[in-house]
């Protein structure tokens, strides 16, 4: 099958950064599916394991977490999918990606495709969609409805993958109000197209900002990137018993800064299901499968973002670079090999 992988650490100018590669076709066993993959979307996840992995033993590594296609075959103990089915999803950090013509992945970790989007749109959304209503509604223990709770969300990093995801989801699906921050008129504008309440400036100070639109205080903030750099004010307008999830990394903030407030902290990391084979991995399928319904009665819109045409190394490289270089909007896709 034909595949992209890479057998050492360069940065994306090496013409031996990605590489075109023919490997043997996988074989479905126990609850897998083999899936024939028809598009997949790249993620920052991506670029970073590509410049500081080191692949095993010399053999190649291919990349690649978020997939639409169709399934081929299924493994012996395989009861969720048949022969035939369209899904999607994004797979585990314990096997081979999907930058492959075929692919396997557990069949618990996968949701029937939306049948209002084609496969590029839908190959942009798993990796987003799973992290955002996981640190959403598992992680944070956020109640669905849309009754008026009182409770006030503040999304750092609105504008991203993750954040578009989750804006989504909180304005359409709970009574919270919601904050999203941006630093630039189009991401503003964007932020408020996927229904926030209110956009701020992350480039000021939170509590600031807050101030300008009225509010003092909030009982959960969502970081998706920087939350090291803005902790002190994360910490400043979370409320008493609030709520701070994120997605990223705290390496020198001082988290006994909770403490007085006895903020909850939450991280949120998709791979953790399938890492250790938790008895709730089929969670994956049925959120999946339930945002496919959200997507198709339109309460819920692709972050697709632009096709790079079809999956092989040339292609791979502009997107890792694009991502790289901090300019992509929405998510970048390749479609067919």
């Amino acid at each position: 099958m034909k595949a992209v992988g890479f057998r050492k650490p360069l940065p994306i100018t090496d013409p031996s950064s990605l590489l075109d590669l023919d490997l043997p076709d996988p074989v479905a066993t126990g609850r897998d599916l083999l899936v024939e993959v028809k598009a997949i979307s790249v993620n920052p996840m991506d670029t970073k394991m590509r410049a500081g992995m080191m692949p095993g033993n010399g053999d190649p590594t291919v990349l690649g977490w978020d997939a639409a296609g169709i399934v081929k075959a299924t493994g012996p103990a395989a009861t969720q999918f048949k022969v035939g089915d369209a899904v999607w999803y994004s797979g585990t950090n314990q096997r081979p990606g999907t930058n492959s013509a075929l692919h396997l992945v557990d069949e618990r970790l996968v949701g029937r495709k939306p049948a209002s989007l084609d496969f590029s749109q839908a190959a942009a959304m798993p990796l987003t969609t799973i992290t955002a209503w996981e640190l959403l509604f598992d992680r944070m223990g956020v109640i669905r409805g849309k009754q008026a709770t009182g409770d006030t969300l503040l999304i750092v990093g609105a504008a991203g993958g993750v954040g578009s995801i989750l804006t989504q989801l909180a304005s359409r699906l709970t009574g919270m109000t919601v904050i999203g921050t941006a630093s630039r008129k189009e991401t503003t504008d964007w932020v408020r197209s996927l229904g926030a309440h209110h956009v701020i400036d992350h480039t000021q100070p939170l509590s600031a900002e807050l101030k300008r639109i009225g509010v003092t205080q909030v009982s959960h903030v969502a970081g998706m990137t920087q939350s090291d750099a803005h902790f002190k004010e994360i910490v400043e307008v979370l409320a008493p018993q609030g709520h701070f999830g994120l997605i990223d990394a705290l390496p020198t903030a001082n988290i006994n800064m909770l403490k007085v407030k006895s903020i909850s902290l939450h991280w949120e990391m998709m791979f953790t299901r399938s890492q250790f084979n938790t008895p709730d991995m089929l969670a994956q399928n049925r959120l999946l499968t339930e945002v496919a319904h959200l997507i198709d009665a339109g309460v819920i819109r692709s972050t697709f973002g632009e096709n790079f045409g079809r999956v092989n190394a040339d292609n791979l490289k502009r997107a890792h670079a694009l991502l790289e270089s901090g300019k992509a909007r929405g998510k970048i896709v390749l479609e067919g090999f």
